[in-house]
């Protein structure tokens, strides 16, 4: 079910809207939810990507595999490229550490 906002825009952006949604054949709210529903969806994105990188920082301080840049690079562009490659092994000994490193990782 739709719910009613409503968002006091400046006379100069309203005019830009207006103009940018007619050039594109659209009313300026299916302009504005358009835009709105982008960058929501761009910050869903980021926080994602932040926790991803959170959990991936965590695994490896508690011992997680590492690869090597190069065969990373290596397997990414061949696989773009629609080539078959196997998957990078991890670096030797990177299973084998005893104690977890203890840096405080800070999100932004």
């Amino acid at each position: 079910m739709a719910s009613t906002t409503t968002l006091k825009l400046p006379k100069e952006l309203k005019a830009r809207i207006t103009s940018a949604a007619q050039a594109i054949g659209k009313s300026p709210h299916a302009f504005m939810l358009e835009a709105l529903e982008t960058q929501a969806r761009l910050a869903e994105l980021r926080q994602s990507f932040i926790k991803d990188a959170v959990d991936s920082a965590a695994e490896v301080d508690a011992g997680g595999a590492l690869y090597a840049m190069e065969d990373v690079q290596a397997y990414i562009l061949a696989r773009t490229a629609g080539k078959a490659m196997k998957r990078p092994k991890p670096v030797a000994g990177t299973r084998t550490r005893t104690k977890a490193r203890t840096t405080k990782r800070t999100t932004r």
